[in-house]
């Protein structure tokens, strides 16, 4: 794993950081939702379309911070070379395979 550089907030790219802020109150709010129709003994249909609906926002909350992570840190790695260059690559796949599918 990259160090946890203490120059990271300087790298954080405000906009991502605020979109990414917003999609999580977005997200806190659907599982509010979820909360209150699996209370209310909603139609399953519903709760499901619920849930299917707070996957996607996770799904779009994580693309923002890869991005970041890869405007960032990873430029950063592969700038440095060598060694650096080598740990960015093998955080990239260990993405790649915590985001694959098993369906």
């Amino acid at each position: 794993m990259l160090e946890h550089d203490p120059a990271y907030h300087e790298r954080v790219i405000e906009d991502l950081k605020q979109r990414a802020l917003h999609r999580t109150k977005i997200i806190a709010g659907q599982v509010r939702g979820l909360e209150r129709a699996i209370e209310a003994e909603d139609y399953c249909v519903d709760i499901v379309t619920q849930s299917l609906a707070i996957q996607k926002s996770l799904r779009s909350l994580n693309k923002l911070i890869v991005e970041n992570h890869l405007r960032t840190h990873i430029a950063h790695g592969f700038a440095q070379g060598g060694e650096h260059a080598e740990r960015a690559t093998e955080e990239l796949l260990r993405l790649y395979e915590l985001g694959g599918r098993e369906d």
